[in-house]
């Protein structure tokens, strides 16, 4: 165990936070069992890539969960942070791919059964990576417990939910329009899907009338998909094109006539307010097409290539086709004019293609009925969202949900349980591998190629983690879990589906609340990319500042529910605290080790010390509140504030007098055993926040007691409120900075005394003073104090202040040199002068307060006004000491 001699050196974090999970995990610290004695806490992680290395918003996560772990396990429950990590099919296959593109094969050349491999071998090699990086940031998950989305019981749970929610008719097959990505070779649900701006064209193309008429002009941003238009299409009431309504014109390029139709769903304003119709290429195409019993022309196929259907653009790319129609048109004259338009086309947000609207036979969710148990779960208060406002982005999107597409065109992930006979083309769906068709019994069967969205093992995972389908005394106990954290842009893709989930397979929720976070950004508000070069790495951070600053750093960012600026300044003000906390530590740890036990209800207690009691209890009364609330910026401002502003700045100052002195004994004892207490709450209390740090400094305070983990989180006692002596204190303190304020503003060495007068307006004020006046000669280098009450007459050649109704009056004389004092506030005038008129100058411009921005105008004025209250408080300085010339 460390010795108080080691700190005497400054606190280094990467030598304290080395050693400690190691201990903690040796220890078993973070262990949770079923216990009937104990009431459940239970996260469960938000399953990390097993591929992927933590950004910042892993950081930020894992931080608020370790933090309310930690602190339910230090209040007696039996809290279970389980860990975890996602097969991720999609970006786990990208990642694989494009590592054995670099040895010059495709997945195609290695086969899917080597290729499946080989993913499992780099998943095997990641995950230590991932795991250790997890460990680096202090999780207090059980290792022992941890689980992988493509383990053997997870997918035992995959493949029960899907077979038993295809008996309920709630998966089914069909074909409908999809998202494509000819990258990845993949449908995408449309939450996969990013619309991202575009700068992009509108041609405008003449479709000449049949009967040899001028026709009429369409506006499109995809000229290469008018190779499969099946129509025309206008508002019924456009009068501009009545006389089209019913007639044919000419398909340019294909030259096949197309019906020009009438439908509500056109924009007569976009355009020139004629559509042109691909029911193959464009979802809400498609919905007219279906509505007028059109046929449907699939042009482009699933590599983004031109298909026979379009004639000699055939085998061309999508886009150099688009080049190839547009300079065709053109030469046919066809093509009317060009206009610049910003649009929003889909992204794939795996690997950023442009994705293509097909139609395809894919397996789908009926979402209905699982939405409405979703909405149930929230409405009648089953799950609550913090903050509360996330409820209703949530309810929207259930209230308008599509059917979920949950079938990939992947080799990564839980294969579709679903086997096609080749004699009688029936479907076989079940929990075990089939050997012949459960309909003709023929053995001439073949399984479904296709695997599931990830998203729906993600899904299943509070569930699927406690031993669902099984029921198991961990589901039985720890289910549904406690809460749920994560950042707001999966509540689409990951939050509503596990409730869904829950509620339907479940019979329960999933958990009881979900704390919503916002993002990490930069300081110019955008989200962090490597493509923007702004991208963080928290392991670098930690590199730098050490974990606990780190954690303590986001934690302060945090606003509930809004996105957190990162800026380095917090990084440096958390490493800061860090410091100070390890100070003040070898400070009292130095100074109690021979501290007789004191029974401190019975000792006779200093204003100080009653003062310092109050406000750690109340501190602690109102951490707990603020915890409850997740709001846990302000209960860290709230420790950061009490241990650095109040027991560092004050009451350890106010104790040196008792420690370092021998005649007063008890005095001595009572501080220590202050001391002793305080410290013992204070690393309790921070410990969720900074785990290494206070571990380091406990077993230095209490080795026998054995880790700071399982100890229990400091509670207020009500016993120990005093407002009269924060009342007294107050005014003390207040009477101590006013001292250093005069000091300050005639620079009056630290060193050197002063001699101070202080009039208090009622005598029980004065004798709050009177018992505070070692204190006070000592905190604000004070040689002579004389305290007074009031009304008494103001000492003559004096600066005064008045702070919380003490007037306190510094003596000029017994100080300064009026002379020089006044050659030296005359200079400090001139200078304030210069910058008074130049900010003045500023200000007066018009064209300074027109082009600026406002932000900029504002500080220019706060320092023209600073300038000004300076100078009228430096004017008055220089009246009393030209007064005390003339008196002499």
């Amino acid at each position: 165990m460390p010795q108080l001699a080691d700190m005497d050196k400054p606190y280094d974090a990467h030598q304290v936070e080395g050693k400690w999970y190691q201990y903690w995990l040796e220890q078993g610290v973070f262990d949770a069992e079923v216990s009937a004695e104990k009431e459940p806490y239970c996260i469960v992680i938000p399953p990390p890539n097993v591929t992927g290395v933590l950004h910042m918003g892993h950081a930020l996560d894992e931080t608020i969960q370790d933090l309310l772990i930690r602190w339910h396990r230090m209040r007696g429950f039996e809290a279970l942070w389980l860990p975890g990590t996602d097969h991720a099919g999609i970006a786990t296959q990208n990642v694989v791919e494009a590592m054995i593109a670099e040895e010059g094969l495709s997945r195609h050349e290695l086969g899917r059964e080597k290729f499946v491999q080989r993913i499992w071998q780099v998943k095997d090699e990641h995950h230590h990576q991932i795991t250790s990086q997890l460990q680096r940031l202090g999780v207090s998950v059980d290792w022992r417990r941890e689980r992988f989305t493509l383990d053997e019981g997870l997918s035992r749970a995959v493949r029960e939910a899907f077979v038993r929610l295809y008996e309920e008719g709630l998966i089914y097959r069909g074909a409908r329009m999809i998202n494509w990505c000819p990258r990845c070779s993949t449908s995408l649900s449309d939450l996969e899907v990013d619309h991202r701006q575009h700068q992009g064209h509108l041609w405008y193309i003449r479709y000449p009338a049949a009967d040899g008429g001028p026709g009429l002009v369409v506006a499109t941003t995809r000229p290469e998909t008018m190779l499969g238009d099946t129509a025309v299409a206008v508002h019924p009431d456009d009068e501009r094109y009545q006389d089209m309504i019913g007639q044919t014109v000419i398909l340019p390029l294909m030259e096949r006539e197309i019906p020009v139709i009438a439908d509500d769903y056109i924009d007569p304003e976009f355009g020139t307010g004629a559509l042109k119709v691909t029911p193959a290429h464009d979802p809400n195409d498609l919905e007219i097409a279906q509505r007028h019993d059109l046929p449907s022309v699939v042009v482009i196929d699933r590599e983004g290539n031109m298909t026979a259907e379009a004639g000699e653009y055939a085998g061309q790319d999508r886009y150099e086709c688009r080049q190839q129609v547009i300079a065709d048109l053109q030469a046919q004259g066809l093509l009317e004019k060009t206009e610049d338009y910003v649009h929003t086309p889909g992204h794939c947000q795996r690997c950023d293609t442009i994705v293509e609207p097909l139609v395809s036979t894919q397996w789908f969710v009926k979402m209905e009925s699982l939405a409405q148990e979703g909405l149930m779960a929230v409405d009648e208060g089953l799950v609550r969202f913090v903050p509360e406002r996330w409820a209703k982005v949530y309810r929207d999107w259930l209230e308008n949900i599509q059917d979920w597409c949950i079938s990939r065109q992947l080799w990564w992930g839980h294969p579709i349980p679903v086997w096609y006979c080749e004699d009688c083309g029936q479907m076989t769906c079940q929990r075990q591998d089939p050997t012949q068709c459960a309909h003709c019994h023929s053995s001439n069967i073949h399984q479904d190629p296709d695997v599931l969205d990830t998203w729906f093992s993600s899904a299943l995972w509070p569930l699927s983690t406690m031993g669902w389908p099984d029921e198991t005394a961990e589901l039985d106990y720890f289910y549904p879990t406690s809460v749920l954290v994560t950042g707001y842009d999966i509540i689409y893709f990951w939050v509503a589906r596990m409730i869904m989930m829950g509620m339907h397979l479940g019979g329960q929720q999933p958990f009881s609340e979900v704390f919503i976070h916002g993002l990490v950004r930069d300081e110019q508000g955008r989200k962090m990319s490597k493509s923007l070069g702004n991208a963080v790495d928290p392991l670098e951070l930690i590199d730098e500042y050490g974990t606990d600053a780190l954690r303590f750093g986001l934690i302060q960012l945090i606003t509930h529910g809004q996105d957190l600026t990162y800026t380095p300044d917090r990084m440096v003000g958390a490493r800061n605290f860090c410091n100070k906390l390890w100070n003040a530590a070898r400070l009292i740890l130095m100074n109690i080790a021979d501290a007789p036990e004191v029974d401190l209800e019975a000792a006779e207690l200093s204003l100080a010390d009653r003062w310092i009691l109050a406000r750690h209890n109340r501190t602690l009364a109102e951490l707990d509140r603020q915890l409850s609330n997740y709001n846990l910026a302000p209960a860290a401002d709230l420790l950061y504030e009490y241990v650095w502003g109040e027991v560092c700045d004050w009451y350890l100052e106010i104790a040196k007098l008792d420690l370092y002195q021998e005649k007063n004994p008890e005095r001595k004892a009572t501080a220590q055993n202050i001391l002793r207490s305080l410290l013992s709450d204070i690393l309790r209390a921070l410990h969720p926040f900074m785990p290494f740090i206070t571990e380091e400094i406990w077993q230095r305070l209490s080795p026998e007691m054995g880790s700071i983990v399982p100890q229990s989180y400091p509670q207020a006692d009500e016993r120990w409120f005093d407002d009269q002596a924060e009342d007294d204190m107050s005014r003390v303190q207040a009477a101590i900075v006013a001292v250093r304020s005069l000091r300050a503003d005639l620079r009056i060495p630290p060193g050197q005394k002063v001699t101070v007068t202080m009039t208090a307006p009622r005598q029980a004020d004065a004798q709050a003073l009177d018992s505070q006046r070692e204190c006070i000669c000592s905190l604000a280098s004070v040689e002579s104090l004389d305290i007074r009450t009031a009304p008494a007459q103001p000492p003559a050649d004096v600066l005064t202040q008045v702070a919380e109704g003490i007037e306190v009056y510094l003596h000029l004389a017994e100080t300064i040199d009026p002379e020089q004092e006044i050659q030296r506030l005359q200079q400090e005038v001139a200078e304030l002068e210069s910058l008074r008129q130049r900010s003045q100058k500023k200000l007066e411009n018009e064209d300074f307060l027109n082009k600026a921005p406002a932000k900029v105008v504002a500080k220019e004025r706060e320092r023209l006004a600073e300038a000004e209250r300076d100078m009228a408080k430096l004017a008055e300085q220089l009246q009393i000491l030209q007064k005390m010339l003339e008196d002499k």
